[in-house]
């Protein structure tokens, strides 16, 4: 495991270190060599072999002194599974082989000769042993004992000269015969530069990876990696501080890693066995550690499509929770999001229908769409579920209430201000919610209430696509699409004189009337279902409950005018859910009699008292449809007489303008 403050030497700055190891000839040879590239890299002689090669080396790795290693033969194989630095092996190539075969030959002409090489012998060479008129024989080795036997071996088989490495020429003069060296000294040079462009390779990635450890042990959050296997590569003090344990630092400069790494396992194996069993990354997860609620995630690493790894992250909740409150103080939320699809409107009714195909056909294009209905039937949810179903999605999806604030401040929302349009004005201005729209839709809720000063400068907007600040001298270019919501009947207000014509008729483009809920009772009971169980786990509610409480309002939903659409069936289920969750109060409840269960649940009363007649008499906010009905004029005579001949109040009471209450008088 390596950490992020280790008590080992850091890698000495400057030049990359590379160990010569060899224990016969090539170390001449590479003597010979090293002088050539002093300016590149530093080296390292290590006169041993295998076991103790790799004591010797590994107090050079240890303290970052050497890069890589360079060794031959059975020698650098062993180094290579033994060390944990990269070993750059001298490679014997065919025009080695033949040129110490030409000088075995020209030494000692007709002499047998025997050639030992590492690991596997040239099937090649046996071929043209016969065409280049020379006795040849061949052994492999792999350890410094099997050197000997090949040597052995060739001798009883008549080999006077042995051509191979250092330890296989030691061993022929050992045995009285003639030696060739195998490694040629272009065979050493190339080794030399694969191993200084080796070291220096090396030698960056670790620099970067200690800048990037320092970077991550100053961050506040923990931070842990993993490797395939499970095992603990890195961690960060951070993580140590917030898993609780006892003076961490002290056991890393006591060597105590190993003591480290099975406690940081032990405390977030769980979220990595849990990553893997459900193939899912664990995001922003609070969870009781060590006794500290903590913000968890739990990532895997994948390389080239492969997971090599995980890394967990911890962060302290109490801190996350400073932050928010922070950000909430400093900043007033936006909703840029639309979260809502036209998939989200629940029910098969055919009105329901018609609002879907409609708002899919708008979708398509970037005209304005005019939504209209009674308050609580759902046309932010529609308007959102446009914006998705457009090319505009992804992009910002503003909202804006025109009924919400007061003449003045609705201007600076809508179209901004520069620095010192007006008193207070925000110091270097501030963009209007048309330019944060920009790309995306503006959703302007509440139309038919927007001021009659500033619906010319909304009219203007929507037919030149510019907008101008307050206390700016030009136009700003906006690509917005607009969608407006209304439950006002927009026309009557055109002939009451109190919304502009030319506007009326720009937004009322694509209009899409949404109905009450009230005419689509068959999808009351899926829609109660849809919304219970989306709440279902804020209220603790079981299947069983769940089914309760809408078996206990099933007669409101085809016997009550629900004046408040799915809002107030969204409210009435909430309450519903809180008294008949559990099942004791709803036996409580549904024992009660008289006034307390009315008190409870007062719609049923009210569902008794009202006839479908009354409904429609009494019905508190009324369709467009029927707001529209254009009076007769008997009934315009009836309204003049009970006003006394005062046109205007007629004109009022019966929400017509005064040039159609006129018209019908006439007619």
């Amino acid at each position: 495991m390596s950490t992020f403050t280790s008590s080992l030497a850091a890698p000495q700055a400057g030049r990359p270190g590379v160990a010569l190891v060899s224990i016969s000839r090539l170390q001449s040879l590479c003597e010979t060599v090293a002088p050539r590239y002093a300016e590149r890299a530093r080296f390292f002689s290590v006169r041993e072999g295998y076991g103790a090669a790799v004591t010797a080396l590994q107090a050079y790795v240890d303290a970052g002194a050497v890069d890589v290693v360079l060794a031959a033969g059975s020698n650098g194989a062993y180094l290579r599974d033994n060390l944990n630095v990269p070993v750059v092996m001298v490679k014997v190539n065919g025009f080695d082989v033949l040129s110490a075969i030409t000088r075995a030959t020209t030494t000692w002409p007709g002499a047998q000769i025997g050639l030992v090489l590492h690991e596997t012998i040239s099937h090649e060479l046996a071929d043209l042993s016969a065409w280049l008129k020379v006795g040849l024989k061949q052994r492999a080795y792999q350890s410094i004992d099997e050197v000997r036997l090949a040597v052995a071996n060739l001798a009883a088989e008549g080999c006077s000269v042995i051509i191979g490495p250092g330890m296989a020429c030691d061993v022929a003069q050992q045995v009285g015969l003639a030696s060739v060296f195998l490694y040629s000294l272009g065979a050493v040079e190339e080794a030399f530069e694969r191993s200084v462009e080796l070291a220096r390779v090396s030698r960056q990635k670790e620099a970067k990876r200690e800048r990037l450890n320092t970077i991550v042990g100053h961050l506040r959050d923990g931070v842990a990696a993993f490797d395939e296997a499970g095992q603990l590569e890195a961690v960060n003090p951070a993580m140590l501080d917030l898993l609780g344990f006892d003076a961490p630092k002290d056991m890393l400069l006591a060597g105590r890693e190993r003591d480290v790494a099975a406690q940081v396992s032990q405390a977030v194996g769980p979220l990595l066995r849990e990553m893997l069993e459900q193939g899912q990354p664990i995001e922003e997860r609070v969870e009781q550690i060590g006794g500290r609620a903590l913000i968890v995630n739990c990532v895997p690493v994948v390389e080239q499509g492969v997971r090599s790894g995980s890394v967990v992250t911890l962060q302290d909740a109490l801190v996350a929770q400073r932050i928010d409150r922070s950000l909430r103080t400093s900043q007033r939320p936006r909703h840029q999001v639309a979260r809502h699809y036209l998939g989200d409107l629940v029910g098969d009714s055919a009105a329901l229908e018609r609002v879907r195909r409609l708002a899919r056909a708008g979708a398509a294009h970037d005209a304005t769409v005019l939504l209209t209905g009674e308050s609580g039937t759902g046309k932010e949810l529609v308007a959102q579920g446009i914006h998705n179903a457009s090319r505009r999605r992804g992009n910002p999806f503003v909202a804006f209430n025109c009924a919400a604030l007061p003449e003045g401040l609705i201007e600076s929302e809508l179209f901004g201000h520069e620095e010192g349009a007006f008193t207070g004005a925000r110091r270097g201005g501030k963009p209007g919610l048309f330019e944060i729209a920009h790309t995306g839709t503006m959703f302007l809720d509440e139309i038919g209430e927007m001021p009659a000063a500033l619906q010319s400068r909304l009219l203007r907007v929507l037919q030149e696509r510019e907008v101008m600040k307050l206390g700016a001298g030009r136009a700003t270019p906006v690509d917005v699409r607009v969608i407006a919501a209304t439950h006002r009947d927009l026309h009557a207000l055109v002939e009451q004189g109190v919304f502009r014509a030319d506007l009326y008729f720009r937004l009322n483009l694509l209009q899409i009337a949404l109905p009450p809920l009230r005419a689509r009772r068959g999808d009351i009971a899926q829609l109660a279902r849809h919304l219970l169980s989306r709440s279902a786990l804020q209220y603790g509610l079981s299947d069983a409950a769940l089914d309760r409480v809408l078996a206990f309002l099933a007669p409101l939903f085809d016997g009550y005018a629900w004046p408040g659409n799915v809002r107030e069936l969204e409210n009435l289920l909430v309450r519903a859910a809180i008294y008949l969750g559990d099942a004791a109060m709803a036996a409580t409840v549904a024992s009660q009699g008289g006034e307390d269960w009315q008190a409870v649940f007062p719609e049923f009363g009210r569902m008794k008292r009202e006839s479908a007649a009354d409904l429609v008499q009494h019905d508190p906010q009324p369709t467009a449809d029927k707001a529209r009905a254009t009076p007769t004029r008997e009934d315009v005579m009836r309204a003049l007489d009970e006003s006394g001949g005062n046109r205007a109040a007629a004109s009022r009471a019966l929400g017509i303008g005064r040039t159609t209450l006129w018209r019908l008088m006439k007619g």
